[in-house]
């Protein structure tokens, strides 16, 4: 099985590419993408630019074109939820497009065509990424030092629910406080906000 890890940018994609066993480099639709083997798996590392648009194009390349079985999508997020904090991780169970509105032809989140407002994440996928980022964190928090000078005021955690996408940059406590209570009355408890993740799901 072929597993694509996307990300919007080289920042977000981190060393994965020095990882690569067997790498190979090629572009294919205006899109650079790598190939090669981590921990094992046949994996191919993509980057699909920022926003909805360049992320849901980059996906059907990676599914259509490059024989991937399932997508990864990694990035950084602006945390929503209670809780969340600068520096954990958030693996969706779900996504929703927060600036998706066609109303009054279809309810405000409602993607046309597809009759739902959240699409669901795999959720064996979903499952083995919460354990493996616990795990991660878990071990990681452990091998650092009190007599480091690292400060510890949080230990990172790994939180499971609701991502929000849209084609705006979320960047002031205003707004994304505003958005977390419009969602919030209609049901929707997000615990992050980014710009990709919904339209690759």
């Amino acid at each position: 099985m072929t597993t694509a890890i996307l990300s919007a940018l080289p920042e977000e994609q981190g060393g994965l590419v020095q990882t690569l066993e067997q790498r190979e480099q090629f572009q294919y639709a205006g899109r650079v993408f790598w190939r090669g083997r981590l921990h094992g798996q046949t994996v191919v590392l993509g980057l699909s630019g920022i926003g909805k648009v360049a992320a849901a194009t980059t996906a059907v390349v990676l599914f259509e074109r490059l024989g991937a079985q399932r997508i990864v999508f990694t990035g950084v997020a602006g945390g929503m939820g209670e809780g969340v904090q600068v520096g954990d991780v958030v693996i969706a169970t779900q996504f929703l497009q927060h600036d998706m509105d066609a109303s009054p032809i279809f309810p405000r989140w409602e993607v046309p065509g597809y009759g739902c407002t959240q699409f669901a994440c795999d959720p064996e996928l979903s499952t083995l990424l919460f354990a493996a980022a616990h795990a991660y964190l878990t071990n990681t928090q452990a091998d650092i030092p009190r007599s480091s000078g690292v400060a510890r005021t949080h230990l990172a955690r790994v939180h499971q629910g609701l991502i929000v996408s849209g084609d705006r940059f979320v960047s002031t406590l205003a707004e994304s406080i505003a958005l977390r209570t419009t969602l919030a009355a209609a049901g929707h408890q997000a615990l992050a906000v980014e710009m990709e993740g919904a339209a690759v799901a």
